[in-house]
């Protein structure tokens, strides 16, 4: 790991997650957290750079959807803990999965555009396991 990636990797630990954070529990009404496979991201600046946008600013749009009520605050407080996030290295190792507290994404983040899923697609993955 360089250093670029290093002060990215803590640019995102000590600003950008505390916000997300921050901001999920404002949407949630629960402290779902994020917790990012930092190993993964390591030697990938490009990723880096792309982690937020495509990770948690869409997962975070996703949620405002499904907790525009009540009902889906109380969904969010039961059955979501957690959001894993992981880079791979190819757009076929991509997938995404809810179950057992915890919403699992793996992005080719370094693809930008390419290699993530939509807020609509997260929303619908969610919904699915609400």
């Amino acid at each position: 790991m360089g250093l670029e990636e290093k002060r990215k990797i803590k640019e995102l630990q000590d600003t950008v997650l505390p916000e997300r954070h921050q901001e999920l529990l404002e949407i949630t009404g629960s402290p779902v957290q994020y917790d990012i496979d930092w190993e993964t991201f390591a030697s990938d600046s490009e990723a880096l750079r792309f982690l937020d946008n495509l990770s948690c600013h869409r997962v975070n749009m996703a949620l405002r959807v499904i907790c525009a009520d009540e009902l889906g605050k109380e969904a969010v407080a039961d059955g979501l803990k957690v959001i894993k996030l992981k880079n791979v290295p190819e757009k076929d190792q991509m997938s995404i999965k809810f179950g057992g507290g915890a919403l699992e994404m793996s992005l080719n983040y370094a693809k930008g555009t390419e290699g993530y899923y939509s807020d609509n697609e997260i929303r619908n993955v969610l919904m699915a396991g609400l």
